[in-house]
């Protein structure tokens, strides 16, 4: 007679109290795995019947020589532990499967068996691309909740740190970009009764909140690739001051903030190369100018460039003297007669030599003058944004007076020809 409590395959008679497949549409029909594999047919039995899998849960997955003994009702328990509580979460999932495991026999069993056993190693590729790292084990681990590798921490010191409220171990900063971005997950929940649209709503979640993470990273790969916290903390200065570099000029210097907003878009090093590649560009643009001076004045070789460089130099600085010297003799020679009128009134100091000239020669004062300076370029200013004004010129000044002074500012460059 047969134990009470034991299942026997009806075909073979074997022992099937662990695992056995029962038809559907015949009664105590039950068979063992091989005589149901084998396609086994006994009384109104047939192979083509409905059946269904009567699992006990003391059968192992791995067969009888696998470490530890699991059953397969633990090993169902552990993936819904790991779904659950997530990879890394020890002694929460030695809690679920139950109290015969300990945290540590649950890490080396899933380790062993579903990553580096055959499972793994059919299912995880050899090269993972973004390959993330496990916070959770001292020794980095094949799975992680972070999203990229993080880079070497920054090399600042303690006090900068706590300046910043930077935590290096992690990367993290205690007030992050949209600080605010963990409360699209923090309230989610995967619920089997979840119908489709209640789903797909948390993939969007999801979704939504991966790209502030992306976002998040970005920002920091541009900070640290452009070097913007030791610009905050004031080390970039010394930095600088160790590596010389070309002297930059100031229309590169104004051309480099109007194309900043490159920067989210091309790493340091290529920004620095671009306007590198601009410098060498602008240096053979005026190589080439000063090639085709030298054709044009009809020098083929660049020996003979010399010769015309120190002849045109020698030409300039004679007349560079020369124009010295009559400025000079014109100051000697008006010093006491041509200013002599007007060097003792008020605003004689303000004007420049040929200011002096045309107000000595139109016998106007100099505070006169600087009023009627001003009230012409102030209307030309106006003129050229668009403002409609009406020049209220003093009244001592006639139509000759008004044409010199425009004529005099027109060729100083202080208004445009089309304003005079």
């Amino acid at each position: 007679m047969a134990e009470l409590g034991k299942k026997y395959c009806v075909y073979c008679l074997a022992e099937v109290s662990s695992l056995r497949f029962r038809c559907t549409e015949c009664a105590d029909i039950e068979l063992c795995p091989d005589c149901f594999s084998a396609g086994a047919e006994i009384g109104p039995h047939r192979r083509w019947h409905g059946y269904q899998l009567v699992d006990g849960g003391r059968f192992t997955l791995w067969g009888a020589e696998a470490e530890g003994g699991w059953s397969s009702r633990e090993e169902q328990l552990l993936l819904d532990a790991i779904e659950q509580f997530g990879f890394g979460n020890w002694e929460d999932m030695a809690a679920h499967v139950g109290a015969s495991r300990t945290p540590q026999e649950v890490m080396e069993h899933y380790v062993s068996m579903y990553i580096h056993g055959n499972l793994g190693k059919a299912c995880i590729p050899d090269t993972i691309p973004n390959r993330v790292t496990d916070h959770t084990c001292p020794s980095g681990g094949p799975l992680s909740p972070s999203l990229t590798t993080p880079l070497p921490p920054l090399d600042i010191s303690v006090a900068e740190q706590q300046q910043l409220g930077y935590m290096p171990l992690r990367d993290d900063y205690e007030i992050e970009y949209d600080q605010d971005a963990e409360t699209l997950i923090s309230g989610l929940s995967v619920n089997y009764d979840d119908d489709d649209v209640e789903i797909e709503l948390k993939r969007a979640h999801v979704d939504m909140y991966v790209r502030k993470l992306k976002e998040r990273q970005r920002r920091k790969n541009i900070a640290r690739d452009y070097n913007l916290v030791p610009a905050f903390l004031g080390k970039d200065k010394k930095d600088k001051e160790k590596t010389p570099k070309r002297k930059i000029t100031k229309e590169e210097k104004e051309l480099r903030l109007k194309l900043r907003p490159l920067y989210q878009f091309m790493s340091c090093k290529e920004f620095e190369d671009f306007f590198e590649n601009m410098h060498k560009e602008r240096v053979l643009r005026a190589k080439i100018r000063e090639l085709q001076r030298y054709r044009r004045n009809g020098i083929t070789k660049m020996e003979e460039s010399a010769e015309y460089e120190a002849a045109r130099h020698k030409r300039e600085k004679r007349k560079e003297n020369k124009n010295i010297a009559n400025s000079k003799r014109g100051k000697e020679d008006g010093k006491d007669g041509e200013f002599a009128a007007i060097e003792n009134l008020p605003g004689f100091e303000l004007l420049s030599d040929r200011e002096k000239v045309l107000c000595s020669s139109l016998n106007l004062s100099p505070a006169r003058y600087v009023t009627v300076k001003t009230i012409i370029i102030k209307d030309h200013l106006q003129k050229r944004q668009g403002i409609p004004s009406k020049s209220r010129l003093p009244s001592y000044l006639d139509k000759v007076l008004k044409k010199r002074i425009l004529n005099f500012l027109t060729e100083s460059g202080w208004i445009s020809r089309d304003a005079s």
